[in-house]
């Protein structure tokens, strides 16, 4: 039994959920308007202040489905009422990110810069403060989104595992290896 499909999903003040014949749920918020479509087979109910997904059998695709459209459906409202946001570390010498309105200048130890254009849903913001690493902070409603862009920044500069330099998520645990031990026996 999907458990997370079961969940009712609730809508909070300020948000209003639409749904198609078509099955095509669109979420408006403070911060913005989504919609998504979803599969004809699960059925989509809104019922006061709760979002309801209901599947027609217990096979493993319609379960599968529904605690994935369940997911998504609540990202959505989610999004459209809080938004979400992804903070990269630049860990290395020389490493700088700076904006120029939506395109991101990356210095990552390359021979040149890495000009990365955003779309205009995402908003970015860059700084660099004393005595530590340059940050790049992503925000937007599509939770899809900002991680795709986090991740294709983050894959740039893959951190490597000796020095622990490169790209990475404020936070995130790097496991790092022992290099090579000196002297001869």
């Amino acid at each position: 039994m999907s458990r997370i499909g079961k969940k009712p999903i609730n809508i909070p003040a300020g948000v209003t959920v639409d749904v198609t014949a078509h099955n095509a749920v669109t979420v408006k918020g403070p911060k913005g308007t989504l919609s998504r479509e979803v599969n004809p087979d699960i059925a989509v109910k809104v019922e006061g202040k709760e979002i309801i997904l209901e599947r027609p059998t217990e096979s493993k695709r319609h379960k599968s489905l529904h605690g994935l459209y369940r997911s998504l459906v609540n990202n959505m409202v989610i999004g459209v009422s809080d938004g979400f946001k992804k903070e990269l570390e630049l860990v290395g010498v020389g490493y700088k990110a700076t904006n120029q309105g939506q395109v991101l200048e990356l210095s990552l130890g390359y021979s040149h810069n890495i000009f990365f254009a955003l779309p205009e849903s995402i908003s970015l913001k860059t700084e660099t403060p004393k005595g530590k690493n340059p940050l790049v902070t992503l925000e937007g409603i599509d939770k899809e989104l900002v991680g795709q862009i986090a991740a294709k920044i983050k894959s740039l500069r893959k951190v490597e595992p000796y020095k622990g330099k490169g790209v990475r998520f404020v936070g995130e645990i790097v496991r790092r290896k022992a290099g090579k031990t000196a002297g001869k026996k």
